[in-house]
């Protein structure tokens, strides 16, 4: 979930500003509950989203957003889908929405101006106005390791987790993959199983996300101050408003004073309020640096085993510039006797032999979580410069780069 689970609110978004539009086209319901996307199928333990639940929310409702209330600072999977199913059941978004159907295609008429929509049921719909707001992680992937089918354990897929969710207590289990989904997953399944394996290709920047139950006096603070916000959203780089822009480079701060200022932003979590410590963070390979290693020197003060911390302190690329992840006692897992981590590059992912038990590699476990989404390029190289540029790297004959 991006790790973040709540790609499904579009729906009754599109569905109310579409009414808004007109009301002559609907679509015919299929039904009784809302609930597509990531919101309804990234359902492991963990997932909430890494937007807090009070600017992660409708804006087009006053009344909605003053007496919805949100229990904690980021939302849960369960919490935002009772959500999305009280918008859509509040304002009868249902009767034009359409669920458990796929467009199969959508032909624009030029000279009529006008789109032709066909689902797998055989509808049609014409419109004048065509909003493909499918996503990039509506269909969870399934990497292709090769072996899988022939694996005797168990396996799940972090955006088609089971309903009744998983039992690790006992198991030895690998999770394969360390962004959003894994970084979110790995501290319950650490909790129960007797041994945990991470595979990691790439370290991220993970900062905390300091989630609480919401207090009433900062919730009728925020929403008092609800209009200024929605406007000033229009004005930030990540959408999001109340957080004053930073007026200050990190490179006009003293070392005393950067490490003043990170650390109150780390005490605070979030990852737009870390980002928004200073106005150039972003433009600044320099400033950029400064901000990187002081979380690299948390992962170190965190995990007690410095090889384990390295292999967890990012350095392949400046802060901010992949998405940062939140986490809640992420790296302290790494200090539990059952948790191994192991470097994806120098190990790649095993898959089950057909052959003697025994010549099967110690990785393979009983139950095997993998995270939403893929790897990026799948390449290991000592060339780091090399690697960060992925054309460059790829241009490079394969013996020079070294394919996994």
């Amino acid at each position: 979930m991006s790790a973040a689970p709540g790609s499904g609110t579009a729906i009754p978004a599109r569905a109310a500003t579409s009414r808004a539009w007109s009301t002559r086209s609907r679509f015919r319901r299929r039904s009784s509950r809302s609930g597509s996307g990531p919101s309804a199928t990234a359902r492991n333990p963990g997932a909430r989203c890494d937007i807090e639940s009070l600017e992660y929310s409708f804006s087009f409702s006053e009344a909605l957003q003053q007496e919805w209330k949100w229990p904690e600072r980021y939302g849960t999977q369960p919490e935002i889908l009772r959500y999305i199913n009280h918008v859509a059941e509040r304002f009868d978004l249902l009767r034009d929405v359409v669920l458990e159907t796929r467009v199969v295609s959508a032909e624009f008429d030029p000279e009529r101006n006008r789109w032709t929509l066909t689902t797998d049921k055989g509808d049609v719909a014409n419109a004048p106005f065509c909003i493909m707001a499918t996503g990039n992680l509506s269909t969870p992937r399934v990497p292709d390791f090769k072996g899988l089918e022939r694996f005797k354990g168990k396996w799940y897929h972090s955006g088609l987790w089971p309903h009744e969710g998983v039992d690790f207590s006992g198991l030895r289990v690998a999770v394969i993959g360390t962004g959003s989904s894994g970084v979110q997953l790995i501290p319950y399944v650490a909790r129960q199983a007797k041994t945990l394996h991470v595979f990691q290709r790439t370290a991220n920047f993970i900062l905390p996300a300091k989630n609480m139950p919401l207090d009433p006096g900062t919730e009728r603070a925020h929403k008092s101050e609800y209009p200024e916000r929605r406007r000033a959203a229009y004005d930030t780089p990540f959408g999001i408003g109340g957080y004053p822009p930073p007026v200050k480079s990190a490179l006009e701060a003293t070392p005393e004073e950067r490490q003043r200022t990170f650390e109150a932003k780390w005490e605070q979590g979030g990852s737009i309020n870390f980002l928004y410590a200073y106005n150039d963070l972003l433009l600044s390979q320099e400033s950029n640096e400064t901000a990187a290693e002081f979380v690299r020197q948390k992962v170190r003060s965190i995990v007690r085993d410095q090889a384990v911390a390295e292999l967890l302190a990012p350095k392949d690329h400046p802060i901010g510039t992949k998405r940062l992840c939140l986490d809640t006692n992420y790296y302290e897992v790494y200090n539990q006797r059952n948790v191994t981590l192991v470097d994806a590059r120098r190990t790649p992912v095993p898959y089950p032999s057909r052959g003697d038990p025994a010549r099967r590699t110690a990785h393979a476990r009983s139950a095997l979580p993998i995270r939403r989404h893929r790897f990026r390029h799948g390449i290991r190289c000592d060339d780091r410069r090399a690697c960060r540029d992925r054309r460059a790297h790829e241009r490079r004959p394969n013996a020079e780069r070294g394919m996994v």
